[in-house]
C-alpha cells in the first residue's frame, strides 16, 4: 500500500487536491494538507493553536468539500494555516481538528487565496490496492 500522502492536480485556473491515505479519515487529512500546500510551504506552519471542526453531510464526497470549505472559512476569518490535522469519521459526521498558526506574511509567503472547495472533479473512493483518495478542485 503507498504511503499517506498529498498531491495537486491541475484544472485550468484553478487547482486539484487530492488526498491519498490507508483510511478514508487519513484520505481527508491529506487533503486538507494539500489545501494548505495550495497557499504556502506546510512545512513553514507550526501546529501551535487548534482550530476544532463538526461536519455532516450525507455522503462522503460532500462531507470533503464541507471539510474543506470550513478550514478555508477558518482560514479566512481567524487569519490562520494550518500544519497538522485530525478527521474522526462516523457515518454521515465529521470530527475534526486542525492545528495551526495566524499567518505570518514574511515566513509563510502566501501564493494565493483559496476561496473554496468545489464540486468539479469531487471524488472519495478506494483504490483497488485499498488505499484512499478524496479530491476536489478548489477556487483560487
Amino acid at each position: 500500500m503507498d504511503q499517506a500522502h498529498w498531491e495537486h492536480f491541475q484544472h485550468q485556473a484553478d487547482v486539484g487536491v487530492r488526498g491519498i491515505g490507508t483510511s478514508m479519515a487519513e484520505a481527508f487529512e491529506q487533503a486538507a494538507l494539500a489545501l494548505t500546500a495550495v497557499v504556502t510551504d506546510p512545512r513553514r506552519v507550526q501546529p501551535r493553536q487548534a482550530v476544532e471542526l463538526d461536519c455532516r453531510a450525507p455522503d462522503p464526497e460532500l462531507l470533503l468539500v464541507d471539510w474543506l470549505n470550513g478550514l478555508i472559512y477558518e482560514m479566512a476569518t481567524r487569519r490562520l494555516l494550518f500544519s497538522r490535522f485530525r478527521v474522526d469519521l462516523r457515518g454521515e459526521t465529521l470530527q475534526g481538528t486542525a492545528w495551526g498558526e495566524p499567518l505570518d506574511p514574511r515566513r509563510h509567503r502566501p501564493a494565493v487565496e483559496v476561496k473554496g472547495a468545489t464540486y468539479t472533479e469531487l471524488a472519495v473512493r478506494q483504490r483497488d490496492d485499498g488505499c484512499w483518495v478524496a479530491q476536489c478542485v478548489v477556487d483560487v
